[in-house]
C-alpha cells in the first residue's frame, strides 16, 4: 500500500515538472545548493537573519524567472538572441557616458525605477548569439565563422573590461570561447591563439591592466609581501580554510569569519567561510554537487536535438564551471583576486538573477527532448 502510495506521490510530481517543462534533477541540485547557500549566509553574516531573508527572496525572484524561460520555446529564444545582444551592447554604450560610479568604476545603470549592470545581460546573450549564429552552419567552424564569432564575444568583453569589471569580462568572454570549442574550433587554432596572447602579454600588461590590476597578480606571486595591505585579503583567506582541518570548526564556530578576519565573507570570499566550518571533507561535498550540476547540464546539451540547443546548453554549463573555478581558485590564493562570486551561495541578487536564468534556458532545451531521467 505504502509502495503505491510512493509510486502515485512520484509520478504525480513528474506530471507537475512536466507541466512546467522543468528538468527535476537539476532544480533539486540547484535547491540543494541554495539552501546550502543560506545556511553559509547566515554563519557569514554574523548569524543575520534579515540578510538570509533577503537572499531568500531573491532566490524566489531568480526561480520565478527560471520557469518563465523554462517555458518559452527554444525557437523563440534563438529569435530573440540578435535583440538581447543588440541591447546589451548598447547598454554597455551608455555605461561609458551615463553609467554611475561606484567603488571606481563604471559599471551601472540608473533608469530611475530599476538599477542594474547591463554587463549581467551580455553573460547570456554573448552564447546566445553565438549559437544561433553558428546553429546553421556546417561544423566544425571555418574562417569566416570563426572571424564573426570572435567579433560577437570580443566586442562586449573590451567594453566590459573598460569599465573596469575584469571579473565578469572574464566570464562573458568564457562563454563565447566554449560556444566556439563545442562548435569544433580546431586545436591548433586554439594553440595559436594560446602562444599569440602569450607573446601579447608583456603588451597587455603595460597598456591593458590598469593599476589595481597588475598590483593583484603580484599580490597573487608573494601576497606576504604587502600583509597588512594588498595581501590582506589572500592570507586571512588561506589562513581560514587551512584551518578548518579535515572536518572543520563547525557551523557558526569559524574563528576567522566570526572574529571578521576575513573581508567580504559573505560575498567573494563565502567559501573561505564554508571552508573553516566544514573542512576539507565539506568542500569536497561541495564540489561534488556542483559537478553534478555541470554533468547534468552537460548531458542535457549532449541530448539536444538540434545545433543550438547543443551548444547553448553545453557553454551555460562550462561557464558555471568558470564561475566555480575562478572564485575556489581566488580564495584558495592560485589565482589573482577578482570579482566573481562563489555561484548561489554568495551574497547578491545580480547574479543569482543571472545564474538561474541561465539554467531557465537549458531547461527549455532539455523540454524541446523528452527524458527518462
Amino acid at each position: 500500500m505504502n509502495q503505491s502510495l510512493d509510486n502515485d506521490t512520484i509520478s504525480y510530481s513528474r506530471r507537475i515538472m512536466d507541466a512546467l517543462r522543468l528538468d527535476p534533477v537539476l532544480l533539486a541540485l540547484l535547491l540543494i545548493l541554495a539552501s546550502f547557500g543560506s545556511l553559509v549566509l547566515y554563519s557569514a553574516s554574523g548569524a543575520d537573519s534579515g540578510a538570509v531573508l533577503r537572499q531568500g527572496s531573491r532566490i524566489v525572484v531568480a526561480l520565478l524567472l527560471l520557469v518563465a524561460i523554462a517555458n518559452v520555446p527554444l525557437r523563440v529564444i534563438r529569435k530573440f538572441s540578435i535583440w538581447l545582444y543588440i541591447g546589451g551592447v548598447l547598454m554597455l554604450i551608455a555605461v561609458m557616458f551615463f553609467g554611475e560610479v561606484g567603488k571606481g568604476a563604471q559599471r551601472w545603470l540608473n533608469l530611475g525605477f530599476i538599477r542594474f549592470q547591463p554587463s549581467e545581460i551580455l553573460k547570456l546573450a554573448v552564447p546566445m548569439i553565438v549559437s544561433a549564429y553558428l546553429a546553421n552552419r556546417v561544423l566544425p567552424v571555418g574562417l569566416k565563422e570563426l572571424v564573426v564569432s570572435a567579433v560577437l564575444v570580443v566586442v562586449p568583453v573590451l567594453l566590459i573590461a573598460r569599465q573596469p569589471d575584469l571579473g565578469t569580462a572574464i566570464l562573458v568572454g568564457s562563454a563565447g570561447f566554449f560556444v566556439l570549442f563545442l562548435a569544433g574550433v580546431r586545436w591548433r587554432v586554439i594553440i595559436s591563439l594560446g602562444i599569440l596572447l602569450s607573446m601579447m602579454a608583456p603588451l597587455l600588461w603595460k597598456f591593458a591592466l590598469h593599476d589595481y590590476q597588475r598590483n593583484r597578480i603580484l599580490t597573487l606571486l608573494n601576497p606576504e609581501n604587502d600583509p597588512l595591505g594588498s595581501g590582506y585579503h589572500i592570507i586571512q583567506s588561506k589562513i581560514a580554510i587551512g584551518s578548518g582541518g579535515v572536518y572543520g570548526k563547525g557551523w557558526l564556530n569559524g574563528t576567522q569569519s566570526q572574529l571578521d578576519f576575513i573581508p567580504e565573507r559573505s560575498t567573494d570570499f563565502i567559501f573561505s567561510v564554508f571552508g573553516e566550518e566544514f573542512g576539507f571533507f565539506g568542500c569536497v561535498v561541495l564540489l561534488l554537487l556542483y559537478l553534478a550540476i555541470i554533468f547534468r547540464g552537460l548531458y542535457i546539451a549532449a541530448h539536444s536535438t538540434e545545433n543550438f540547443g547543443r551548444l547553448l546548453a553545453g557553454a551555460l554549463s562550462l561557464t558555471f564551471f568558470v564561475y566555480l573555478f575562478v572564485n575556489t581558485g581566488m580564495v584558495a590564493g592560485m589565482l589573482p583576486v577578482v570579482g566573481v562570486p562563489l555561484p548561489l551561495i554568495s551574497y547578491g541578487g545580480t547574479s543569482m538573477v543571472t545564474l538561474m536564468m541561465g539554467f531557465g534556458l537549458i531547461m527549455s532545451i532539455r523540454s524541446a527532448k523528452r527524458f527518462l531521467v
